[in-house]
């Protein structure tokens, strides 16, 4: 045997999992200073086969900028790890819970708060437009989501136009605790936080840019001692600015709700919210069509105030599932100026939760066994 074939046998013998790991742990992220692609969970798994080594290489969103360099990186330091050894790259898109430790690294927090949470399902509320109910739809979906039986709490991110207190009849501020920041709960029990409470004047303007308004967003997911919850509801803020995409980056959003109205210059707003969503790889539940119509309270005729309805074009173009219309209803606007969003019910709405709820495998009849 040759010395080439001795060097080769002896390589493949000696290369290990544990050793490639070692090797690429050597390899800095280039936009995040003092932590290896190992340690921020990008390569979470190696795998070697005679001649021939896989690495898996998962990325926060598979469309990254630097993924190209990144793979270029991996290959270069196993060519020197393991010359004549084929190199496969299995990529793939990290789940929102790694998504979240991966940022909370990134950032210089600590990922171990992720862990004093269990927060089993983060779902956001969002619109193309303000004034389209987006609120309303989110302090609704927690309501009826607490009413299966199930632990719910509300994050309000619409930082310079927050609105959820209102809606809860909530002005209590939030204590310190041990474990961080313990949130107001609500009557029913629904926990919530919101810039409005950190306030010394409800009608206080937030007059921040779009750093602090993020680094706030951020605080009231990591700071706030959320506990054991089974949904938390995230109220966006309309559009496709900062705060909605530090939300979709650095927070573990499982599925987003879209909220539109019938006119078509809303539809054609939720449907770049919606393009925002998958060009960052999250999954849409659903669209919501809100004050679709009204109802005559004398004759009961069905009257479409703001035209025909183009939400379920607009799921179509969109690709998206109709959840379902809700009708402009009076009363839930004098119950939410109340404070009173908790005694409001609406057999529609019952309905697109339970598809909500569904798009989680969870049973509609109450919470998972």
């Amino acid at each position: 045997m040759d010395r080439e074939n001795m060097h080769r046998k002896d390589t493949s013998s000696d290369l290990t999992e544990s050793a490639i790991l070692e090797a690429l742990s050597h390899l800095q992220h280039p936009e995040v200073e003092g932590h290896n692609l190992v340690e921020l969970g990008m390569i979470p798994k190696v795998k070697v086969e005679k001649r021939s080594i896989t690495v898996t290489l998962t990325l926060p969103f598979r469309q990254v900028p630097i993924r190209d360099e990144l793979a270029q990186n991996i290959r270069a330091t196993l060519a020197n790890l393991a010359p004549g050894f084929q190199v496969d790259m299995d990529v793939t898109e990290m789940t929102p819970e790694q998504r979240a430790t991966f940022t909370a690294l990134a950032q210089g927090r600590d990922p171990s708060s992720e862990a004093r949470r269990s927060i089993r399902n983060v779902v956001a509320v969002m619109s193309g437009k303000g004034g389209v109910g987006k609120s309303s739809v989110a302090g609704l979906l927690a309501c009826a989501i607490h009413r299966r039986g199930l632990r719910v709490g509300v994050l309000d991110a619409d930082i310079t136009g927050p609105s959820i207190p209102k809606l809860f009849g909530i002005q209590q501020m939030p204590t310190g605790g041990p474990d961080g920041i313990i949130p107001p709960t609500t009557e029913t029990g629904i926990k919530l936080i919101s810039i409005n409470l950190l306030l010394p004047d409800e009608n206080q303007p937030v007059v921040w840019r779009g750093p602090l308004i993020g680094r706030a967003i951020q605080q009231f997911w990591s700071d706030i001692t959320w506990g054991d919850l089974d949904y938390l509801i995230i109220d966006l803020p309309p559009g496709t600015s900062d705060a909605a995409l530090t939300v979709m980056q650095s927070l573990p959003v499982h599925g987003i709700v879209l909220v539109t109205s019938p006119q078509d210059l809303a539809g054609m707003i939720v449907r770049k919210a919606g393009n925002m969503a998958k060009s960052l790889g999250l999954r849409i539940i659903g669209l919501v069509e809100n004050m679709s119509h009204i109802v005559c309270p004398t004759c009961g005729h069905r009257i479409e105030i703001f035209g025909p309805s183009r939400a379920l074009e607009t799921a179509h173009q969109s690709m998206i599932p109709m959840l379902g219309s809700l009708p402009l209803d009076p009363q839930l606007a004098v119950m939410c100026d109340q404070g009173k969003v908790e005694d409001y019910q609406s057999e529609d709405f019952e309905r697109i939760t339970d598809k909500i709820l569904q798009f989680a495998g969870v049973d509609t009849q109450g919470a998972k066994p």
